[in-house]
């Protein structure tokens, strides 16, 4: 019997078995349970927040005691990282604590183009074995499919070899062989489609697309959170934590394969196909979800120069990873671009360009960390912008992921409150997009400065116990919320230096290429949290340049689109390879200026910015 105490864990009914000397946090990983730890549990974060029910724990900690008031404590709330049991007990998970149940950005323009994968159906019609033609299986397909096609193929791949006895005789000598540059693959009954997989593996967020290779169709489409984010909130955490240990690296790498397999079966049980019958496969990602994934080392990527240890494109047998599709499937992996720009930002680029435009356009994909690109006729100017999870709704006091109850939309109107959750629920926090809404409503109504500083005078406005904050719903306004959502003076703090990294970076291509705001004449805005923004709220603040409002385009995940594109077609994932090539990368610490131009970015309103100044619009 497993020595230790039994904590339950609610609302999700799992119990876990935990020793006196294992926090909560530990506790409910080893029960396979998703706890939020942004700054992976070293108490700084304030993520993994949970309520003491029943039973008897450690003493609060000096990061707890800094976390919640006395009253706070008394009531039961604690950090789960922090936290120790002393017996038997239960322990309640907010919602916003959880890693599941988080709205996905899945969507993406639908891109038509000719079917042109790299894995090929070809059916063949075998004779049956007799004493007189007793040859080998594999050497009866091979010379089939030579025969028949007039194609030569070298090899099967074991592990579809090891299935193909038993698959032959139950087909009665008749199959679908998948062919990949001269490898059998896989095999299947005839007819049959090709299934293959295309994913969006960000640092939060995994979207996935189930398509049929011989008809380009997009069957199934469905997302998750990464479940990674329980080690870190953000690269450099994620790769703090697997640096410490060939283990822990192998734990995330395990984690990723875990919920790709999970996506991936959701994906064929909705279409009533087997996981076995995805043949290929393909994979997005910035550098270090893709070097974790792979297995490669990251902890030079945390270092400056900031060097990957491989940027061209990658395939490799998607068994050797433990995903569990066709046998002899591969996952493509789309080449990276520089430092923390990866093969997501390829996609971004792949599915919104044709060719080199005539003009002038900006590419931003926003996230935890941001992705910019300049495109002209002269070429593309890439940079990445450290823009931080505070879109993401972390480290602001009520903020929370975009999942039911979240306010996403909030208007200032005849000074009244109005705002939007997701799925209507009673409010219970504040999404991205709603917390870039109320810091732009704020500012416009006068609740805040240039500066980002709180009028003490507004009748919304209170102390609270470490910081100014505005009362956006107050639970006796509004019933049916258990307390009240603010937004406080260091929430703006956060959303002011997220905005001013995403700004600077935009202004540091134009300025490498001699370009100033006006030269801009098409922005795409792609990315979960880039497709619910509001783009004139984005303005208000500075995040993006005062430009005419058609002159921005909000397209969703491109980065699946273009996963999906490079999965149908060959073509196309030689055009990644092209665009990757041609691309000029610019480290923002190494700009002169950089420190000057991110100080104005960081002030609230419209205005142009040039070498270092700001100048006020309006």
């Amino acid at each position: 019997m497993m020595e230790g105490y039994k904590i339950k864990f609610e609302p999700l009914g799992l119990t876990g078995h935990c020793r006196a000397d294992e926090s909560l946090l530990a506790c409910a990983q080893s029960a396979g349970i998703g706890i939020i730890s942004l700054c992976g549990g070293k108490g700084n974060c304030q993520s993994c927040k949970v309520q003491l029910v029943e039973g008897t724990f450690s003493k609060p900690t000096a990061q707890e005691l800094k976390a919640y008031s006395r009253q706070e404590i008394k009531e039961g709330w604690r950090l789960a990282c922090q936290t120790c049991p002393t017996s038997d007990g239960k322990v309640g998970i907010p919602s916003t604590s959880l890693t599941t149940t988080q709205r996905v950005q899945t969507e993406g323009q639908e891109i038509a183009v000719p079917p042109e994968p790299v894995v090929l159906p070809y059916q063949l019609k075998l004779k049956t074995p007799s004493l007189t033609d007793a040859q080998a299986d594999a050497d009866r397909v091979l010379k089939a499919i030579n025969h028949q096609h007039k194609l030569r193929c070298d090899n099967i791949d074991i592990g579809a070899l090891s299935q193909l006895a038993p698959q032959l005789r139950s087909w009665k000598w008749q199959c679908r062989a998948s062919v990949r540059e001269k490898e059998l693959v896989a095999f299947g009954p005839w007819p049959s489609r090709q299934l293959g997989l295309a994913v969006d593996l960000g640092t939060s967020k995994i979207s996935g697309y189930l398509v049929d290779l011989d008809s380009g169709q997009t069957l199934a489409v469905n997302g998750m959170s990464n479940p990674q984010i329980s080690y870190g909130e953000d690269i450099i955490s994620r790769i703090a934590y697997a640096t410490q240990s060939a283990a822990k690296a192998a734990q995330l790498q395990r984690l990723v394969v875990k919920a790709l397999n999970k996506l991936a079966s959701e994906l064929c049980t909705e279409v009533k196909a087997k996981v076995g019958d995805i043949v290929d496969s393909v994979l997005v990602g910035n550098t270090a979800m893709h070097h974790l994934l792979v297995g490669l080392p990251v902890k030079q990527l945390a270092v400056s120069p900031f060097v990957p240890t491989v940027s061209r494109a990658l395939d490799i047998k998607a068994s050797r990873l433990g995903l569990k599709f066709a046998p002899g499937a591969y996952l493509h992996l789309l080449p990276n671009i520089a430092a923390f720009v990866g093969a997501d930002h390829t996609a971004v680029l792949l599915a919104t360009l044709n060719g080199l435009p005539k003009e002038t356009t900006v590419a931003i994909d926003i996230g935890t960390n941001t992705e910019v690109s300049l495109i002209d006729q002269d070429g593309i100017t890439t940079t990445s912008c450290a823009s931080g999870p505070a879109f993401e709704g972390w480290h602001i006091k009520d903020g929370m992921r975009a999942a039911t109850g979240a306010i996403e939309r909030l208007r200032i109107v005849n000074n009244k409150i109005q705002y939007q959750t997701i799925d209507d629920a009673p409010a219970i926090g504040i999404c991205g997009s709603g917390i870039l809404d109320t810091v732009a409503q704020l500012y416009l109504a006068g609740a805040l400065g240039e500066g980002g500083k709180m009028d003490e005078k507004n009748r919304r406005v209170r102390r609270g116990e470490k910081h100014l904050e505005f009362v956006l719903v107050g639970n006796k306004e509004k019933k049916d919320v258990p307390r009240a959502i603010v937004i406080t003076q260091q929430d703006v703090r956060e959303i002011q230096l997220a905005k001013a990294a995403i700004r600077t970076g935009i202004q540091a291509l134009l300025e490498a290429n001699g370009y100033g705001e006006e030269k801009i004449k098409r922005v795409i805005i792609a990315g979960a949290f880039g497709t619910y923004i509001d783009v004139a709220n984005a303005m208000a603040i500075g995040m993006l340049p005062t430009l005419p409002p058609e002159r921005f385009q909000q397209v969703g995940n491109a980065a699946g689109t273009g996963a999906r594109l490079a999965l149908i077609s060959r073509a196309k994932r030689a055009a990644a390879q092209k665009i990757v090539s041609g691309i000029k990368y610019i480290e923002l610490a190494g700009v002169p200026g950089f420190s000057k131009t991110f100080m104005q970015a960081s002030y609230l309103g419209k205005y142009r910015l040039k070498q270092g100044k700001r100048e006020k619009i309006g």
